[in-house]
């Protein structure tokens, strides 16, 4: 996964870009807005866009502000996490009124802004920016097995009626369609609840029976198999 990292403070840059590369991720730096402008364009000339921007708020020749509003005015969604040490109401406000998707304030704990990281990648995933299923994905949409899912409106489409859906489900049945290998309960949980909000077994399998009861009626093959002892599956053909 591609990060760009835009900060002048080499002293925070350098450690930090450590601690990324060790987590897997493949890091680039940038100490101006305008470099790192020219950088992103450049990614996605090359169709090899950046999965996650992390930037500083003040910046030499252009703000994180400025570089946000520009990448947004693109049409582009790649996830933005800020850095800054503004911590006013209104600071965050217009943070997140330029498109930043979240906002860490500096000193921050090391521990907290990869959490933080992770859970960005992980809707950047939800969003289609990366697809592990080979399904379908169009304008936030995922087609498969004559299931539509729209994930920005929270929706499902199956053999013409809509299925309203709540937040938790949508992201539940995303990771489902777009992973449709074996899933055991670790890599659900990992991918679909924040690390510090870990349901317990039960909790899942609720979440799954509710699903199903949205998704499939009596008359339509299952699309969520239990592999019992092992995760879920989805797909109508999701034997073990």
């Amino acid at each position: 996964m591609a990060i760009l990292l835009v900060d002048d403070e080499v002293e925070l840059t350098e450690p930090l870009c450590r601690a990324l590369k060790r987590e897997g991720y493949a890091v680039e730096v940038a100490y101006d807005g305008e470099t790192a402008l020219k950088m992103i364009w450049q990614q996605q000339d090359d169709a090899t866009p950046y999965e996650l921007l992390i930037l500083d708020w003040m910046l030499p020749k252009q703000s994180g502000i400025e570089l946000c509003q520009k990448v947004r005015s693109r049409g582009d969604t790649t996830p933005v996490l800020f850095l800054t040490a503004k911590d006013t109401l209104d600071a965050r406000v217009q943070g997140l009124d330029a498109g930043a998707d979240d906002y860490l304030v500096k000193p921050f704990e090391l521990r907290e802004l990869l959490a933080r990281v992770r859970a960005l990648l992980r809707r950047g995933e939800l969003l289609g920016l990366k697809n592990g299923g080979g399904d379908i994905i169009q304008n936030q949409r995922i087609v498969a097995e004559g299931l539509e899912l729209d994930i920005e409106n929270q929706v499902a489409y199956r053999n013409g009626r809509a299925i309203a859906l709540s937040e938790k489900e949508c992201r539940l049945l995303a990771f489902l369609m777009l992973h449709p290998q074996l899933l055991t309960h670790e890599e659900i949980y990992r991918n679909v609840w924040p690390l510090e909000e870990k349901p317990t077994s039960n909790v899942l399998a609720a979440h799954i029976r509710l699903l199903r009861r949205k998704i499939e009626d009596s008359q339509e093959l299952p699309l969520i198999r239990t592999i019992y002892g092992k995760g879920y599956r989805f797909g109508t053909n999701a034997s073990e």
